[in-house]
């Protein structure tokens, strides 16, 4: 009798609870970055795959900086002609300037000297200017990792052509993650954010507890559900995107979906 009574209770204890839900969710990165290349050019090499590990700062991919040597020989050559330019001008107006003290040449003379002097000056400036800008530019040929993470894709090979904002590789920060889920409408007013859930990944063998972070209407208006984001206790486990989750939320509603 003491047996069956234990056995009893054990299951009375063991017994579901009848408010929650049980949905289904994916593992997401809540920080997902799109490295792309900010400068036009063949791709020297490309130095991770898929699947590794980066930290923040490695070197992802480079570019042949052929492009770019040549727009600074050009820059070069600029500074190097208004340079000339300057030192003859100075020459000719110190000369004018001992005409102009003996009263051999006008003042205007002079003066005109002196105005082309300014822009030649400015012209120069420009062209260190313009130097400088290539000479930056040789730092975006080297693309590094913004933060660390996983590589999830790669779309480019050594030997093609990197274009400005076209995707080269996504970055996952597996510091970031979440669980991303969908619940109808109807359960919006049993539901907020700061909540407690309950959480399942099968496939690690993983019972952990989570929070509702955020809750957001969904684009697919037909579906009339909207998405939840579950911040959780990762317990340390190898987790990654895209894996399977279960998600057991109390709505405080017996009737169902």
């Amino acid at each position: 009798m003491k047996k069956y009574i234990f056995t009893l209770l054990l299951a009375l204890i063991n017994l579901p609870n009848l408010n929650a839900m049980d949905i289904s969710g994916t593992v997401i990165s809540d920080n997902e970055k799109i490295i792309t290349s900010r400068y036009m050019g063949f791709i020297k090499k490309v130095y991770v795959n898929e699947g590794d590990f980066v930290k923040k700062g490695q070197l992802l991919y480079e570019i042949d900086s052929a492009n770019i040597d040549s727009n600074k020989k050009e820059a070069q050559l600029s500074v190097q002609i208004q340079e000339n330019n300057l030192n003859n001008l100075k020459i000719n107006y110190e000369r004018y300037k001992r005409l102009y003290a003996k009263d051999l040449v006008p003042k205007y003379d002079v003066e005109q000297l002196e105005l082309k002097l300014l822009n030649v000056q400015n012209m120069l400036n420009i062209a260190k200017a313009k130097l400088k800008e290539v000479n930056e530019q040789y730092q975006y040929l080297k693309i590094k990792a913004p933060n660390d993470g996983l590589v999830i894709k790669k779309s480019i090979k050594s030997g093609e052509m990197a274009m400005p904002s076209m995707p080269a590789i996504v970055l996952s920060d597996l510091s970031s993650l979440k669980i991303k889920t969908n619940v109808a409408e109807s359960y919006l007013n049993t539901i907020k954010t700061g909540q407690k859930v309950e959480i399942l990944i099968e496939s690690i063998g993983l019972k952990t507890t989570g929070e509702i972070s955020a809750i957001i209407p969904s684009m697919q208006d037909m579906t009339h559900s909207f998405v939840l984001k579950i911040s959780f206790d990762t317990k340390g486990e190898k987790i990654y995107p895209g894996m399977y989750s279960k998600v057991f939320l109390d709505t405080g509603d017996t009737n169902g979906q």
